[in-house]
């Protein structure tokens, strides 16, 4: 039976649906909670769900983050987060490097393997899931940056996705 609630699949987190959950990853699930229940009060703010999320694995889009936090109660106790964790359409997968680098491909006018490093600040802040200059600051510390000025994106992205 679906008990979902209007046309989000995040209202039905909330309702006591129960998943079974491997005790290895219930360890591990409890570990990581436990580190973000910095209060110690058995619960975590719905504003930290995003980075629990990926720091579990998980790849939740900005727009599933502000979802759930916007459905979640203001603080999250660990049985709620299990029904978030572990919802019935599950979180989009991270991809593949070879996904990423064919869309990079769209931006390699010379077909060579290169975008200017400007051209990937842009596409990191501009497009799709948009990131803050701040993390695309960081991102590219570890980015090789020809003379040209120009990135290997194939480069770039394995070594992003190797992290």
């Amino acid at each position: 039976m679906d008990r979902r609630i209007g046309t989000s699949p995040l209202k039905c987190k909330f309702n006591p649906i129960h998943h079974h959950v491997p005790q290895s990853d219930n360890a591990e699930y409890k570990e990581a909670f436990a580190l973000f229940d910095k209060r110690g009060t058995g619960a975590v703010p719905r504003e930290t769900l995003g980075d629990l999320l990926r720091a579990l694995g998980q790849n939740p889009t900005q727009a599933e983050v502000a979802d759930i936090v916007h459905n979640a109660p203001r603080d999250v106790d660990y049985k709620t987060f299990l029904t978030i964790l572990n919802r019935p359409d599950g979180f989009k997968p991270a991809g593949t490097p070879e996904e990423f680098i064919r869309g990079f491909q769209v931006f390699d006018k010379e077909g060579n393997g290169f975008i200017g490093a400007g051209e990937l600040r842009y596409v990191l802040t501009q497009l799709g899931e948009k990131m803050s200059d701040e993390e695309v600051d960081e991102l590219l510390k570890g980015v090789q940056i020809g003379a040209d000025g120009n990135v290997n994106y194939e480069s770039f992205v394995r070594t992003i996705l190797s992290q």
